[in-house]
Formats: structure tokens, sequence, C-alpha cells
């Protein structure tokens, strides 16, 4: 993909580094100051893949795992934010959900069993560092995130998928700049919702940051904490619900088609985000035609995505 001058939307100084973590031992130089340091990590993310291919899901996402705590406590990195999913909760009676509710059971697909494996090993991780009463430095936040969308609104940054989009809105908006012919929506016979298509809590990837900023801050006012908090609206939208929020958004008419349920997919599943708004000051204050807007601005000016940008300037 293109480079882009990303410190150019920073507000502070940030240090990338990318290393693949099955190589067991990345190189040093990604703790060069491990005292300065918060991780973050990347994980296989799409449910319905996550059907078809599990083993490259378990292995990569719960080996990487295990690399990673491990490198962490070498070099005195003790603090993480690790981006969990509200998949763990499975099937749930009661919207909206908190943190409370029961997870790792009726989860669906392997992409939800893998996080919840990974909050359970930052857990058991967590507990060992505080076998008989020892005091730790160490500071885990997890966060739940619901179903992040958009684009930073400069429409400079992105999602630029591989190949087929997996996740519902880059592929609306592939559809809107008519890279796609249509959509097809994974079943319309969800009792539960209003139109029957499945329900989501959408969450713009700006507020999403500014979640990680939070939680930050809050391992920064904390002396140690393992905590695990929900990110999102609150707000439901269905499948079609969010097609015409993009239909209004582009000016475009989005065909679409249904057909059969996805394996994996629940029916509805939007969050309760007290808890984040009372311990870390955080609330996502952005709506859905912000979403889509920010969205379509980043499609229509990268109708090819980051390769577009090469091919233009290699002409």
């Amino acid at each position: 993909h293109t480079c882009f001058p990303i410190h150019t939307f920073l507000l502070f100084p940030f240090s990338f580094h990318s290393s693949r973590l099955l190589a067991l031992r990345p190189p040093p130089h990604l703790f060069p100051n491990p005292q300065q340091q918060h991780s973050t990590t990347q994980y296989y993310q799409a449910v319905g893949e996550s059907t078809q291919i599990p083993l490259k899901y378990y292995e990569n996402n719960l080996m990487s795992t295990f690399v990673l705590l491990r490198l962490l406590d070498e070099y005195n990195c003790h603090s993480i934010v690790f981006s969990s999913s509200a998949t763990v909760y499975g099937h749930q009676d009661t919207m909206p959900i908190t943190e409370t509710a029961t997870v790792g059971l009726g989860i669906t697909n392997a992409y939800g069993r893998t996080k919840y494996m990974i909050e359970e090993i930052l857990r058991d991780f967590y507990n060992s560092k505080t076998l008989g009463g020892q005091d730790t430095d160490w500071s885990i936040v997890i966060l739940r995130y619901f179903n992040p969308i958009g684009s930073h609104p400069s429409g400079q940054i992105g999602e630029d998928p591989n190949g087929i989009p997996n996740n519902l809105m880059p592929y609306v908006a592939q559809v809107a700049v008519g890279r796609r012919p249509h959509l097809t929506v994974f079943g319309n016979d969800y009792q539960e919702t209003h139109d029957g298509t499945g329900v989501r809590d959408y969450l713009h990837v700006m507020d999403l940051a500014e979640g990680h900023l939070a939680a930050l801050q809050y391992m920064e006012q904390k002396e140690t904490c393992n905590v695990v908090f929900n990110l999102g609206t609150g707000q439901g939208y269905s499948v079609l619900d969010m097609v015409k929020a993009m239909e209004k958004a582009s000016g475009k008419t989005i065909p679409y088609q249904m057909g059969p349920r996805r394996p994996g997919d629940v029916a509805e599943c939007y969050a309760n985000a007290t808890a984040a708004a009372t311990e870390m000051s955080w609330k996502a204050t952005r709506n859905l035609d912000d979403m889509c807007r920010d969205l379509w601005k980043w499609q229509s000016q990268n109708p090819n995505g980051y390769a577009g940008e090469e091919s233009a300037a290699e002409e």
C-alpha cells in the first residue's frame, strides 16, 4: 500500500513498528525504550472467513498473543490495550449488552472464540503476577469493539481490504463507487429485528481511536489494572438501515439482493457503554450520518483504494 504522512494527523510523537510475531523473535528495535511504550497487536478479524479457515485464526491469533506477552515481560513493557470484540458475547437475549453479560457461551465463530480465549489468557497472565499478594505494575485494558466503520474525515486514511471485503460497510462503499455490482444481504428472516436483517452497533473509527487514547490515559492514572470496556454507541442499525444511510451519504443507488444467513452471525448485537463513560470519560460522539459521510469521502476520493493512488503516481 502507499505510504502517507501519518504523523501529520497525530497530536504527539508516535513510533510504529510492524513485525511478524509468529517469527518468535521479532527485532529488538521493537522495544528500544520499554518504560515509555504501550503495546497493541493485530489479529485476523473476519467472522465469516473464520468459519472457513478456523485453524489459521487459532494459530495466528493465539500464537501471536503468547509471543507478544513473553516479549513484553522480557523487556519490562507492562501495559497492553487488547482489541477484543463483541463476538465474545455470542447470542444474548438481553440488549443492550453490558460487560457483566456472560461471555464464552454461544460464540458462533472461530474469530470470536479466539478473542474470548485471549481475554482468558490475559486474565490468567495478570493473575499470575499477583499471586501471593505480590505487587505488580502490569496494566491490561480489554476493549470490546462493536462494529467500527467510517474513515478519517480528511478522506486520506480509510479501510482498503485486500480482495473481497469481509465486512459490510467496505463492501457497501465499493458497490456505491461502482467497483462491485451489488451487495448480498445475508439473511432477511431474523424475527428479532425490525426488517429481518441483522442489527449491529456501528461505531465511527475516530470514536474508536479516541477510545484507545482514553484507555492509555486510564492506565497512566492507575498503578495497575485488568479491566474490560465496551466501545459502542448503544444504538443498533440493520443491514438495510446501513444501505439507506450510505445511499444518503453518497447520492448513489446501492443495488442489493437477499441471500441465506451467513454461518456465525447472530440476529442483533449492540452495546451498553456506560462503564467506558464512567471510568474512562469516553463516549461516542459521532452519529450514523458522520460515519457514512466520512466513509464515502474516503471511498470516492480513492475509488480503487491505495492501489489506485500508486497507479496514478506511476502514470
